[in-house]
């Protein structure tokens, strides 16, 4: 599935109605250009999976981030959001053991997906932000 988000709340939006379709252990592995919208979709996606923690900042020196929320159900979860843009190999994604935050109670949200790809359950869900050209406040979205 393919969709023009014309702004910022749209792509915000498009992260909340996402979120009402999680379950324990889905991973969501964020790909697009630097500054294409990942963090923001995903502190979207976060606050929708009622992360109440204000900074929300992007894991890139951390790594991994992690937090308490609860799913549409009612039912609590905890929150991972990962950022490996400074990982180089598969190798050290697989050191960090991320695997544990790809099952119950873990709703995982990882930019930079491309550093392990082979790391990934079948859970997968897939999503490709990118600019368009003809407006850069739009982005294209692609779920897969």
């Amino acid at each position: 599935m393919q969709k023009i988000l014309n702004n910022e709340q749209e792509t915000c939006a498009f992260a909340q109605q996402l979120a009402k379709t999680l379950k324990f252990g889905d991973v969501i592995a964020l790909s697009g250009d630097l500054g294409a919208g990942k963090s923001v979709f995903a502190r979207a996606l976060m606050r929708a999976l009622g992360v109440k923690d204000e900074a929300l900042p992007s894991p890139t020196y951390a790594i991994i981030q992690e937090y308490e929320g609860v799913l549409a159900s009612g039912e609590p979860c905890k929150v991972a959001h990962m950022d490996w843009y400074r990982l180089e190999h598969a190798e050290e994604v697989e050191m960090l053991g991320v695997r544990e935050f790809f099952e119950a109670p873990w709703i995982s949200i990882i930019e930079w997906p491309e550093r392990a790809m082979n790391t990934f359950p079948a859970s997968l869900t897939h999503i490709t932000l990118r600019y368009v050209e003809r407006d850069m406040d739009q982005r294209s979205i692609e779920v897969g």
